[in-house]
């Protein structure tokens, strides 16, 4: 078959002009790292702020409940739990009509599993046949611990990143790197933070991303990711730098982008592919992973382009003396 294997269909090498558009990426780029800094900051309440704090770093109890088939009641449900003086309580639905999420604290000097036995009780004697989908428990030390972990996590993880790129390259490919570093990292607590605030509004038709231990796994995993992608860009801009001592310094950065368009665009579908298919049949627990990650791949790939190189434009390079080697033609698969 002509287009066996379907690979075929992509070019070798591509001529978009990216560094076009660098003016207008740059401008939306810093509007919505403004967003999410305030999504991500108002209204300023600890320990996550505007975040959904997952039960990891907030402490207490969440349990998902089910009323299957009768649609779930949340205002009776959730003034039978006031009336137990639990402390911030939070009622909303989660995905079905018939399910929804409960969160609530323990209060000080109660026993945890006592307390879980006690709501459970409460519900049933509300709202009559109630199935109880899971219960997980933390408590107020191990969920502080806990924060105070994963922020320490990543933390280091920028360190070690902003480590890397000073041995591995000049000043001016750095302030690339850790510029999109910072893009992407902020960007996405603009993400989980966006999420919360749309399943408030829209009543839990939309499932808040909540941030606990699994989104820290992968905001780390998009920084290594975004490192890689840049680093990649970088090394043949570098090459190219060596190559083409004459050509304007936009016109070599189109260049490397293009050259590594068709390598950047297959990596990101198979790691595309695979987190569909885990957002879509990873259960609840995998969810915020799995969406956190597959909104990293975008704009990590994103953020090489239309961040990282455009600031070496900005900065501008050094070049030897050397003679240039002439450009060589264009090779395009049939």
């Amino acid at each position: 078959m002509k287009y066996w294997p379907l690979i075929k269909v992509l070019p070798v090498r591509t001529h978009f002009r990216f560094v076009r558009l660098a003016r207008l990426a740059a401008v939306i780029s810093i509007l919505a790292v403004i967003g999410s800094l305030a999504l991500t900051l108002f209204p300023f309440k600890p320990p996550c702020g505007g975040l959904a704090c997952g039960i990891d770093f907030k402490g207490g109890t969440v349990m998902e409940i089910s009323t299957a088939p009768n649609a779930v009641d949340l205002g009776r449900i959730r003034g039978a739990l006031s009336s137990m003086k639990l402390g911030d309580v939070q009622v909303q639905g989660f995905g079905a009509p018939s399910s929804a999420m409960l969160l609530f604290q323990t209060p000080s000097g109660a026993d945890g599993s006592a307390t879980v036995k006690a709501v459970q009780a409460k519900i049933s004697e509300t709202v009559g046949t109630v199935r109880f989908v899971r219960t997980d428990l933390v408590g107020p030390k191990v969920s502080s611990e806990l924060l105070t972990s994963g922020v320490m996590a990543l933390g280091l993880a920028i360190l070690l990143m902003m480590v890397y790129i000073w041995f591995r390259f000049e000043l001016q490919f750095g302030l690339g790197a850790v510029a999109a570093l910072f893009h992407d990292v902020f960007l996405t607590f603009g993400l989980i933070a966006l999420s919360g605030k749309l399943a408030e509004v829209t009543g839990g038709l939309i499932r808040p991303i909540e941030f606990d231990l699994p989104a820290v796994a992968a905001i780390l995993t998009i920084i290594g990711y975004s490192m890689n992608d840049t680093v990649v860009v970088f090394d043949r801009f570098r090459e190219n730098l060596r190559k083409y001592k004459r050509l304007p310094l936009n016109e070599i950065i189109d260049m490397s982008i293009n050259e590594m368009l068709t390598r950047t665009i297959i990596t990101s579908m198979t790691a595309v592919l695979a987190l569909v298919a885990l957002a879509v049949f990873g259960g609840p627990s995998l969810y915020g992973l799995s969406v956190i990650m597959l909104f990293g791949i975008v704009i990590g790939t994103y953020s090489s382009i239309y961040i990282a190189a455009p600031v070496i434009l900005l900065w501008g390079v050094k070049r030897g003396e050397e003679e240039a080697e002439p450009l060589k033609p264009a090779r395009v698969r049939p």
